[in-house]
């Protein structure tokens, strides 16, 4: 027997679906289109409060405003309704207790999308995006990666490299030094991959990592 589409049709959003049609994701994709968001933040004081030392632990380093600069960039520019959206289907997390020793990453669902490292008394970034928006035939095919395109993104093309870490449409992207991160967060093509693949997996549901999110470190995500 076929479905009941009237059904089908009353079945809840999940993710930003809830807040965001998808021409507006779409629109917001292509940089078409201002998403508007809520000025009020839903917080958790007991996070915010716990996660304080981490946040003075890092302002100590000598990567501190980099970082802080950085991550106020792709709060402007990477996340759709950053304030709606904050914690509940996105969060960051200050220094992180995982092996690779980050300085903070930013998650969503089950899926990390964006980590900072210290690199000298620079910065590296680890960027997540999905292959097919990186390939020159937009096909899963790892040997299309379009090397000339992510070399663009960067200032030298010793700033860049890539690898594999799993899954058919997974690409990850390291950028080293600061200058180099912020010309990739500016490339049209490159934020487009970055947002493309941050929607995907905010729209999967509610984020897994909202217990590790550092409110004082997301007040420099969202302007505060």
């Amino acid at each position: 027997m076929a479905p009941d589409k009237s059904t089908t049709a009353r079945r809840p959003a999940t993710g930003l679906r809830q807040f965001l049609d998808p021409e507006q994701q779409r629109d917001w994709i292509e940089g078409k289109a201002d998403l508007p968001d809520t000025e009020e933040r839903s917080e958790s004081l007991e996070l915010r409060f716990k996660y304080i030392p981490r946040l003075q632990k890092l302002l100590r380093r000598p990567q501190a405003r980099e970082i802080l600069e950085i991550l106020g960039l792709y709060g402007a520019t990477c996340i759709p309704i950053p304030r709606r959206s904050e914690r509940h289907y996105w969060s960051v997390s200050c220094l992180p207790s995982t092996s690779d020793k980050p300085l903070a990453r930013v998650n969503a669902s089950w899926m990390e999308l964006f980590t900072l490292y210290a690199d000298g008394d620079d910065v590296r970034a680890r960027f997540l995006v999905h292959l097919s928006d990186v390939t020159t035939d937009r096909s899963l095919e790892q040997g299309h990666v379009d090397e000339a395109f992510l070399e663009r993104c960067v200032t030298t093309p010793e700033d860049v490299s890539c690898f594999f870490p799993g899954g058919a449409d997974m690409f990850g992207i390291n950028v080293r030094s600061s200058a180099s991160i912020r010309r990739f967060l500016a490339d049209r093509r490159a934020l487009g991959a970055i947002r493309t693949f941050n929607l995907t997996h905010m729209n999967r549901g509610r984020n897994a990592y909202q217990a590790s999110h550092c409110y004082s470190l997301a007040d420099y995500m969202l302007g505060n």
